[in-house]
């Protein structure tokens, strides 16, 4: 997916931030400077304007304790879409996991636990699952939720027309890539059949082992056809929206905030303990904390909201939150791109960036620098092949090789990154590897999150800065996104040994062999194609005061459901 209460938690009033410099009325706004002792911030106003009004707001009173949410989150950046056969991103999923409810959902340890579906049976040879929804469930409207509501919106994520980039986390099921193709049209043959409209019966192509994992993923989340039928696009709109999950779209306003309000029709609803919800759209990391400190927001969740000069003070405190979990950082190349159509130019580029730098002088959480691009030990015990690291000489022997020596003739060429503060400081370190073991200028382009995800989607790009995280724990999560032509690979890379593997490993049903397969595309992806250049593994930050909430717990998935969380008793609203 493109992208913990185990202590008790206070506050440290020495980061409390002061706004030092009020901004000057002569036609232009002034530069703002926030101190945090003991370190002081410069930036510039076009990015905080409407941060320092919220916050002056906030601070003075403007919303009422009353019209505050029961909890305040800095999500970063701006939904994309709230649709689930759209999504692809984690910020996304997120607040798609908080509308909708599938047959199964993650709770806050990451694990699936029964949701619509009350239980199932899996047959012997595990490739038929029945499952049995509950009576109980109902969309926001007050319709049942049914059997037939699953297979409409899994064919609805399954037409080609629809262009789901996660299509493809249905191929699993029988006939359903078929569909996805065009090779099978008529939907009846896709192994997904209403028995009845409290019985969903789901045929397999081969065993899969995270299949229930699946069924709690975004993409298979069911969705109210009627109403997308009657409103086409505005179907998402609050007063429009129909949805089966804990809370509600109360209001959403671009670039201010969306409120969630608790649904009362959702059939878990007792157990959901915050009434109101506010997301904040901040992607810039200063501003986030900042947010965090003067009280307006309680919940820093995005990982890449972290000021990184902040941490290494921030570690200390007992509001910071970090652990491993299953997603890296990393490269890609534009393999369609003259610059980077050669393999021996994207592993000269791989081979002298030093990963070490980057953790140690950037990122500072304690990330693991990553030799691969799935996690060793996913699934229990994978342990994925090692890619070259760091080896500036052959880097130069490489590109001298492909026609660049010392980097004379090299095209002009640049590196594309969303605009959070942690990716421009690794996209200059970048710059600065490159230019000075190879000899080659590269121009830094910064786009704001939805530009830069159009740029990658459209393979609009030289090389990028990019980031995964799995959908469930297995090998598969992580290989899958470099098959050929697939959704989530933005590459233009192809290699059929690999697509090959893949494929078989999805019908190898002993599990070590089936690893030892993956393994092999994994080597063909790093260390052969190199269509990426994976960076560090990632901590997954969060920053939350732990004597004022509850229900967040570190896992692996890196996923935090609104409705496990809670305000502790005796916690006021908006108090540190």
């Amino acid at each position: 997916m493109r992208p913990r209460p185990y202590r008790r938690h206070g506050s440290d009033p020495s980061l409390a931030p002061v706004l030092a410099n009020s901004p000057r009325r002569s036609g232009a706004l002034s530069l703002l400077t926030f101190h945090l002792s003991p370190f002081t911030f410069h930036l510039s106003a076009p990015l905080l304007l409407a941060a320092a009004v919220f916050a002056t707001c906030a601070l003075a009173g403007c919303d009422s304790p009353e019209s505050r949410a029961d909890l305040v989150v800095l999500n970063g950046a701006e939904p994309e879409s709230i649709d689930p056969a759209e999504i692809t991103g984690q910020l996304d999923g997120r607040v798609a996991y908080a509308l909708f409810e599938g047959l199964l959902h993650f709770d806050r340890l990451g694990r699936p636990q029964p949701g619509i579906a009350q239980s199932w049976e899996i047959s012997p040879d595990r490739r038929i699952y029945t499952f049995h929804l509950r009576p109980e469930a109902k969309w926001s409207n007050g319709d049942p939720v049914t059997a037939n509501d699953f297979v409409a919106s899994w064919k609805r994520a399954l037409l080609p027309e629809t262009a789901s980039e996660y299509a493809y986390i249905f191929f699993p099921i029988r006939n359903a890539e078929a569909f996805n193709e065009h090779a099978v049209k008529d939907f009846s043959a896709v192994g997904v059949t209403a028995l009845d409209s409290q019985t969903l019966r789901v045929e397999l192509d081969n065993p899969t082992p995270y299949f229930l994992d699946l069924c709690c993923f975004m993409t298979y989340l069911p969705v109210h056809l009627p109403t997308i039928q009657k409103y086409g696009d505005d179907w998402i709109k609050p007063g429009i929206l129909v949805n089966n999950g804990p809370f509600l779209v109360k209001e959403w306003k671009l670039n201010y905030r969306m409120r969630l309000e608790k649904n009362p029709n959702f059939w878990d609803a007792k157990n959901v303990q915050l009434q109101t919800i506010d997301l904040l759209p901040v992607e810039n990391a200063i501003t986030a904390y900042n947010f965090y400190a003067s009280q307006v927001a309680d919940l820093i969740l995005d990982k890449g909201l972290t000021p990184p000069s902040l941490i290494p003070e921030l570690k200390a405190r007992e509001d910071f939150h970090a652990a491993p979990f299953l997603g890296d950082y990393f490269i890609r190349f534009n393999v369609t791109r003259k610059a980077f159509s050669d393999p021996r130019v994207r592993q000269a580029f791989a081979m002298v960036i030093d990963r070490e730098r980057i953790v140690r002088k950037i990122t500072q959480a304690g990330e693991p620098p990553a030799y691969s691009f799935t996690p060793p030990g996913t699934a229990g015990n994978y342990q994925p092949p090692h890619m070259f690291g760091l080896d500036p000489e052959r880097a130069r022997a490489l590109l001298a090789e492909a026609g660049y020596p010392a980097g004379k003739g090299f095209p002009t060429i640049s590196y594309l990154y969303d605009n959070k503060k942690l990716n421009e400081d690794i996209a200059v370190e970048i710059q600065s590897m490159i230019s000075q073991e190879l000899g080659i200028h590269v121009e830094l382009v910064k786009q704001e999150w939805k530009v830069y995800l159009n740029s990658t989607n459209r393979l609009d790009y030289d090389f990028c800065r990019s980031s995964w995280i799995g959908d469930y724990n297995d090998p598969n999560s992580f290989l899958e996104c470099f098959i050929s032509n697939g959704g989530n690979n933005r590459t233009g890379w192809s290699n059929p040994n690999y697509d090959q593997l893949i494929a078989a490993a999805a019908k190898e049903a002993d599990p070590q062999t089936r690893l030892k397969i993956l393994a092999q595309a994994e080597d063909i992806l790093l260390n052969h194609g190199t269509p990426i250049c994976p960076l560090y593994f990632y901590m997954g930050i969060q920053i939350y005061d732990g004597t004022k909430f509850g229900g967040i717990e570190p896992n692996l998935l890196d996923t935090h459901p609104f409705r496990e969380m809670y305000r502790i008793e005796g916690s006021v609203k908006g108090e540190k």
